[in-house]
């Protein structure tokens, strides 16, 4: 603990992350939902819309270092965290902390792959959700894991709507896709008029 405590900001964090993903019981992801770390607080880094990295104004450029950081996320009432066996930092996130950017159907499961490395089948446990933004634009997203989600990308919402079919909704149509036994709907069309 002493040598990660001898580095400061950014290094710290890496170093400790580092450190939990080279532990000798490690598998799959830190486990993060376990950690109440001593020390609180919060540090310079944003997640941007497009899924970018920025640390005090510059981006961070080392993609292995960003998947890294991306393994100690935290989701918790009041906000995202960076969280370590240590330390538990606050940071922004302009939207979602990840970006879904490709779409493969494996029969019946859609299969994503985010900006980080994490590949996801959306499911009931993994739903995919579309919201409208102000101007009225569908935002959709994808749940990756412990309420923390993935903007799905435009190119990608438009092989899903090629994927999606119709379904009778109220007055209207729904379209939408099955994945993993899950019906998930991203957007409704108006009943034709007699």
């Amino acid at each position: 603990m002493g040598e990660i405590e001898d580095k400061s900001g950014l290094e710290q964090v890496a170093a400790a992350a580092q450190a939990a993903a080279d532990a000798p019981t490690r598998r799959g992801l830190p486990p993060v939902h376990l950690w109440d770390p001593a020390h609180f607080g919060e540090i310079d880094i944003v997640i941007r819309k497009d899924g970018s990295w920025v640390h005090e104004g510059g981006v961070i450029g080392r993609e292995a270092l960003v998947r890294l950081f991306s393994t100690i996320l935290r989701k918790d009432p009041d906000g995202i965290y960076l969280v370590t066996p240590h330390e538990k930092l606050r940071i922004t996130v302009e939207d979602a902390p990840f970006v879904a950017v490709s779409v493969d159907r494996d029969g019946e499961a859609l299969r994503f792959l985010t900006n980080v490395g994490d590949e996801v089948e959306a499911g009931p446990e993994h739903p995919i959700r579309v919201q409208t933004d102000a101007e009225g634009e569908p935002r959709p997203y994808l749940h990756v894991r412990a309420g923390l989600e993935a903007l799905i990308t435009r190119p990608v919402f438009y092989e899903l709507v090629a994927m999606a079919e119709e379904r009778p909704a109220g007055e209207g149509v729904e379209l939408g896709l099955v994945s993993n036994g899950g019906w998930f709907p991203i957007g409704a069309l108006e009943a034709p008029v007699r």
